[in-house]
Formats: structure tokens, C-alpha cells, sequence
């Protein structure tokens, strides 16, 4: 098993869900829950990620042969979403504006999609799916999958306890640290990209 790509996954995936984040959206989406109820929402909200980032996962050769897009379309494609997120993660008001927004049943939407399993979730995990290429490989990254939405349901399991000990300018503070790791993936990923068309021609 590749010890660099399952960091290197695990690092990337985590900041694309950015637990952190997600904490104020999910206490004010959860603000009238019991704490037993809350705590159900949390696991439940996890595990649609995991659904939905592990179907994409498992489908994505199929999908990028059927639709003909090459490895490195999806990469710049993973890399401008990434951008965004970045982008949003260093708005001072981002986690307010996504609370301002959501709506219906919470564990699913927003929380499970598009908050967890968004199309920067998607397209990273595709994306070092089809990168991976043999067994060990995909095994990784498959663990650091794993392991992100881990820490992520943690997070939102103990979101109260976070909150009172970080409080409002922690929070914020380590958002944009979030942030600014992701626009560095972001850059990484299309620059990848552009590299390998330099050298090898577009395809």
C-alpha cells in the first residue's frame, strides 16, 4: 500500500469535506434536535457521502470511457471545483451562507449532498481512483476515503463540545487554513494536468 497517495488522498479529501466548516451548518440545521437524534444525523449524513463519493468511485472508469473524457480533463475539472470550494471556504460568511440555504431532510440534504459529498468529493476521489491503477493502490485510497469521512462524522459527532472549545474566531481561523490548503490542491491538480498535455499533446 502507498503510504504517500493515501496521505496525499486523505489530506485532499479531508479539506474538500472540511468538517470544520460544517459545524455551524450542522448545529443550525440540527438546533431543534434531541442530542440522541443529533447524534443519529451526524452518522447518518456520513454515510450518504460514503454512498455517493463510493458509487461514483466505483463507476467512474465506465463512466469517463462512456462519455469519452480523458484522465486529465477530469483532473482540471476536479482542480477549478476545488478552487471553488477554496474560494468559499475563505469567505468570512461561507458557513453561514450554506446554513442560509438548507432545507428538507437534513441528513441527506444538505448535509449528506451536496455539503460532504459535493462534485470537488466526487471528482478528487475519481480521480485518484483512476490514477491509482494497481490493487495496493486503490486500497489506499480507498482507506484515506475512509479515514476522512472518519474524522468528518467524529467532527460532527462532538460538533457542541468543538464549538465551545474553538468558538467563533477558531472556527473561522481554521476554515481559512482549510481554504488555503485547498487552493494549493487545486493549483497542484491543473497544473498536473496542463504538464502532462505540454509534454504529451491533448487527447
Amino acid at each position: 500500500m502507498s503510504s504517500s497517495l493515501f496521505v496525499q488522498a486523505f489530506v485532499t479529501l479531508l479539506v474538500i469535506f472540511d468538517p470544520l466548516a460544517a459545524i455551524p451548518v450542522f448545529l443550525t440545521l440540527t438546533r431543534s434536535q434531541t442530542p440522541v437524534v443529533r447524534r443519529r444525523t451526524a452518522r447518518t449524513s456520513v454515510l450518504v457521502a460514503a454512498g455517493i463519493v463510493s458509487l461514483f468511485a466505483i463507476a467512474g472508469n465506465r463512466l469517463l470511457d462512456a462519455l469519452g473524457i480523458s484522465l486529465q480533463a477530469l483532473q482540471v475539472a476536479g482542480g477549478v471545483l476545488l478552487a471553488l470550494i477554496a474560494l468559499d471556504l475563505l469567505k468570512a460568511d461561507c458557513a453561514q451562507d450554506r446554513a442560509n440555504a438548507a432545507s428538507g431532510a437534513v441528513a441527506f440534504v444538505p448535509l449528506g449532498t451536496p455539503l460532504l459529498a459535493g462534485p470537488g468529493a466526487i471528482a478528487a476521489t475519481m480521480l485518484y481512483i483512476e490514477q491509482a491503477g494497481d490493487g495496493p493502490a486503490v486500497a489506499a485510497v480507498a482507506l484515506a476515503l475512509a479515514a476522512a469521512l472518519l474524522v468528518t462524522w467524529l467532527t460532527l459527532r462532538f460538533s457542541p463540545l468543538i464549538e465551545r472549545l474553538l468558538k467563533d474566531n477558531g472556527l473561522n481561523l481554521m476554515t481559512r487554513i482549510m481554504g488555503l490548503l485547498a487552493a494549493a490542491i487545486a493549483v497542484q491538480l491543473i497544473a498536473g494536468a496542463l504538464q502532462y498535455w505540454v509534454t504529451w499533446g491533448v487527447s
